[in-house]
C-alpha cells in the first residue's frame, strides 16, 4: 500500500488486504475458540476478541504519524509490525483439540473416557452447512448480524470525518474519540460473554441491536463534544456486548462439526452490512452535504434488524 502509483494498484493493495484479512480474521478466530470451549464459550469468544478492540485504541497514535510522517510511511510502519508480532505468533494457533488428543474445555482423553456417549450425543445434533442453511436460524442470525455491521461500518469509516465536519474537530481529537469508543467495547466483550453463557443470547444481541440505534442516531445530531462521547460509549458497549455472540450463537445452535463453513457462507450475507454501510452513508453525504441522512436511515434499519435476533429459535436437526 505504501508504494501504490495508480489507481489499479490501489485496488489491487486492498484487495491484498481483504484477502488477508479473511483468512485471518474474525471468522477464524471465533472458529477456533469455538472449537476449543463449549460451556464458557462466549466468555472465551469475548476475551479472545478484545485484542482487535485494544488494537483500535492505537487510532491516535496513527493519526499523529499521518499527519507527521505522511499516510506512505505509516503504511509500511504498520506493515512492518504485522509482520514482525503476527507471523511468530501463527505456529501458536490450533484448529481443534482433537488433533491434539484433548477435548473442549481442557477435558483430556482420559477423563473423557466416561463423557463417550455424552460427546457422541453432542456431535450426532452437529448440522451439516447444508442443512444449517435450510433453516430459517441461519438466515435470520446472518441478516441480524449483516444489519449491525450496517452501524458499525459506517461508524468506523465516517466517525472522524463526521466529527472534523460538523464539530469542526481536528484528526487527532477525533481520533480519541474513536479510542473511547473500542477501549469501552472491551469491556463491553468480556461482558458481554459472561453473560452470553448465563442469559438467552439472541435477547442480548437484540438489546445491542437497539442501542446500536441510539447511538448513531445520537452521533449523527450530537451538537457537543460530551454527547458524542455519551453516544460513541452507548455505541462501543453495544457492539462489545454482541461481538462474541454472533459466533457463540452459530456454534450453540449448529455444533461444530461444519461450522467453519457454516460461518463461511453466513459471512457471505453479514459482508454485505459491513459494505454497504459505509457505502451508503457517504453516497448519503455526498448528496446531503452532510452524514446525518444517511446516520439515521442505517440506525433505522439496524434497529429494525433486532427483529431477526427475536424471532430466531434454536433449530432441531432433523433424524
Amino acid at each position: 500500500l505504501s508504494t501504490i502509483d495508480s489507481l489499479v494498484t490501489f485496488y489491487l493493495a486492498f484487495i491484498i488486504i481483504a484477502i488477508g484479512s479473511s483468512l485471518g480474521g474474525f471468522l477464524t478466530l471465533f472458529v477456533t475458540v469455538a472449537n476449543w470451549f463449549e460451556k464458557h464459550r462466549a466468555t472465551a469468544l469475548g476475551i479472545a476478541t478484545t485484542g482487535v478492540s485494544i488494537g483500535g485504541m492505537i487510532v491516535p497514535l496513527v493519526a499523529y504519524a499521518l499527519t507527521t510522517y505522511g499516510w506512505r510511511s505509516t503504511a509500511f510502519a504498520s506493515g512492518c509490525i504485522i509482520l514482525g508480532f503476527g507471523l511468530p505468533l501463527v505456529p501458536l494457533m490450533r484448529s481443534t483439540p482433537e488433533r491434539y488428543g484433548l477435548l473442549p474445555d481442557g477435558v483430556t482423553r482420559l477423563k473423557a473416557e466416561d463423557h463417550n456417549d455424552a460427546l457422541a450425543t453432542k456431535h450426532e445434533g452437529d448440522f451439516t452447512a447444508k442443512e444449517a442453511m435450510r433453516t430459517s436460524a441461519f438466515w435470520l442470525i446472518s441478516f441480524g448480524h449483516g444489519s449491525a455491521l450496517l452501524v458499525v461500518g459506517a461508524v468506523m469509516v465516517h466517525l472522524i470525518p463526521h466529527l472534523v465536519d460538523r464539530l469542526d474537530m481536528t484528526l487527532e481529537s477525533a481520533a480519541v474519540v474513536v479510542t473511547v469508543m473500542t477501549a469501552t467495547s472491551v469491556f463491553g466483550q468480556v461482558g458481554g460473554g459472561f453473560l452470553g453463557d448465563r442469559m438467552e443470547k439472541r435477547y442480548i444481541a437484540a438489546t445491542c441491536m437497539l442501542g446500536h440505534t441510539i447511538a448513531l442516531t445520537g452521533i449523527a445530531f450530537a451538537s457537543s463534544l460530551s454527547l458524542v462521547y455519551v453516544f460513541a460509549l452507548i455505541h462501543g458497549l453495544a457492539w462489545g456486548v454482541r461481538g462474541p455472540l454472533m459466533g457463540a450463537i452459530r456454534a450453540d445452535y449448529f455444533g461444530r462439526s461444519s461450522l467453519p463453513t457454516i460461518m463461511g457462507f453466513s459471512s457471505l450475507v453479514t459482508t454485505l452490512g459491513n459494505v454497504a454501510g459505509p457505502v451508503f452513508a457517504g453516497l448519503m453525504a455526498d448528496w446531503q452535504g452532510d452524514y446525518e441522512m444517511g446516520f439515521v436511515i442505517l440506525a433505522l434499519l439496524t434497529g429494525l434488524g433486532a427483529v431477526f435476533f427475536l424471532v430466531t429459535k434454536k433449530p432441531v436437526l432433523a433424524t
